[in-house]
């Protein structure tokens, strides 16, 4: 069978002098993936990935907990970070809001429209939760939960996927960035705009979620796995898009604690039916701060991380612009 291959030259996208030539450069490499045998796409920018888990993660945000004004600095930062790269807002504004168990609380959205007429109107969600889980009782002096790894990587994985897609300018289905609050307190963000997209009528066709993505697996083929992997064909196109590596593979411990169900994709499994699966490389033996105030910077590994975006994004390419992921009848984890 052949493997169908969606290649992209950044170069001759970005030496294009106008967003019309882009667009047609992307088409027609699109149209001839038989005749191109080499993937080219942005490279992830470590410093920028640093400096956003720095952010993130930093003391003065005081492990953002929902509620809190730490979160709502995150909130403000993240904001500005996606008006920086120039990706609009999500139906008028950066922030959801939505009700936490009694608290204030906001996801942050951004989103580029689709360009294609036949597939605009289909969304495909990426997403992470920036929230943490505030102050805890005090290790060596130290109280502060400050959540590098649980989840400033995802979020800052996302930053860099959004990066990614602004420069190549060129997207067939609208991408909705969905950076959520609350997941620390049940799902709460996650929930909440999947509701708030089911009742609007999204035609959301997949949601891909990032999380705990700052630590290396060891002595594994694959740099991520996949939640839920039997559940979909998502593993089958990931790994089918990028011709250098094994994107993701199957955790047991993934079914065994049942992570399908306990990180923001699952709100929109429910909500839509459609492919909805979450990316980690946290492997239960390669990080030993989940919840605790050793969750720090020092413990996130940066080049690791643009790794894996830089692994992941043919794939989600390839998703973007069009190709179907298909739920399975296997049981999903």
């Amino acid at each position: 069978m052949k493997k169908i291959i969606f290649l992209l030259s950044t170069a001759a996208i970005l030496a294009s002098c106008s967003s019309s030539k882009k667009i047609d450069s992307v088409s027609r490499a699109m149209e001839n993936v038989e005749k191109i045998n080499e993937l080219k796409f942005p490279k992830a920018n470590t410093i920028q990935i640093a400096q956003d888990v720095a952010f993130l993660a930093s003391d003065d945000l005081k492990g953002r907990d929902t509620g809190s004004e730490g979160i709502e600095k995150a909130a403000a930062y993240l904001s500005e970070r996606f008006q920086e790269l120039g990706i609009a807002s999500y139906k008028g504004s950066y922030l959801d809001n939505f009700d936490a168990k009694g608290k204030k609380a906001f996801n942050v959205l951004a989103m580029i429209p689709g360009s294609d007429k036949a597939l605009k109107d289909e969304v495909v969600v990426i997403g992470a939760h920036y929230d943490h889980i505030g102050m805890l009782q005090a290790v060596a002096g130290d109280s502060i939960a400050n959540g590098a790894n649980d989840n400033a990587t995802g979020t800052a994985s996302v930053l860099a996927l959004a990066t990614n897609f602004k420069e190549l300018d060129f997207n067939r289905r609208t991408v909705v960035f969905a950076l959520f609050s609350a997941e620390e307190k049940g799902l709460l963000g996650s929930k909440h705009l999947a509701n708030r997209m089911k009742e609007e009528g999204v035609n959301v066709v997949a949601m891909l979620n990032f999380e705990m993505t700052g630590t290396p697996m060891v002595n594994r083929p694959y740099i991520a796995y996949l939640t839920g992997h039997d559940g979909s064909n998502m593993a089958a196109v990931f790994n089918e898009a990028n011709i250098n590596r094994v994107v993701t593979g199957k955790l047991d411990q993934a079914a065994k604690f049942n992570l399908f169900k306990r990180s923001d994709n699952y709100p929109f499994f429910e909500a839509f039916n459609v492919p909805s699966q979450t990316f980690s490389t946290f492997d239960f033996t390669n990080f030993d701060h989940y919840h605790k105030v050793g969750d720090d910077t020092t413990k996130v590994n940066t080049d690791h991380m643009a790794q894996l975006v830089n692994a992941v994004m043919p794939g989600v390419f390839n998703v973007v612009n069009g190709k179907k992921l298909k739920l399975t009848p296997a049981t999903n984890e």
